[in-house]
């Protein structure tokens, strides 16, 4: 497993991730999808940090466009069938080796991205095989702050002062 402090990208999933995984309906309204503030602050501080990120979804619309607008990310890569090859263009576009990038998801869609990540992650309520292969499990739930908690765990082995970074 790569050491946490070599990791400079976090690439994530949306719905089920930044998400609770819902979608909400009315009869005559627009779908909602809700997010929690703590995952908008984590980015917002991961990105102060030096991180770099992407949205890898494989929904696509203006739902994913508002959230990514509002977390200030550029590289979306939205209906997504092929999670690793997104992956791997957005490490080449930001020429980054795989090994510096993280990625969270939870289902099975995600597993792709997640075997060429240099550090692989999901929500506490992620499927049950995305638990049994990944690095990291987080103890928030999807959109429940799940993002927030990686992002500190992140950001403070990289700022650890010498000699006491240590490995996930």
């Amino acid at each position: 497993m790569a050491p946490s402090t070599k990791i400079r990208a976090v690439a994530m999933d949306v719905d089920g991730v930044l998400t609770d995984g819902g979608i909400y309906l009315s009869a005559d309204g627009p779908a909602q999808k809700r997010l929690s503030f703590r995952d908008v602050m984590g980015v917002s501080l991961g990105r102060k940090a030096g991180l770099q990120f992407a949205l890898i979804s494989g929904e696509g619309g203006p739902l994913l466009e508002r959230i990514a607008s509002l977390l200030g990310i550029e590289d979306v890569y939205p209906n997504c069938k092929d999670k690793a090859a997104a992956l791997q263009d957005f490490a080449l576009r930001r020429e980054l080796p795989l090994a510096e990038i993280c990625f969270i998801g939870d289902d099975i869609n995600d597993l792709s991205a997640m075997t060429l990540a240099g550090l692989c992650a999901c929500p506490s309520d992620a499927h049950t095989r995305v638990l049994t292969d990944v690095d990291l499990v987080m103890e928030g739930r999807g959109g429940f702050g799940a993002v927030r908690e990686l992002l500190d765990h992140l950001v403070n082995q990289r700022f650890k002062p010498d000699g006491e970074n240590e490995a996930c």
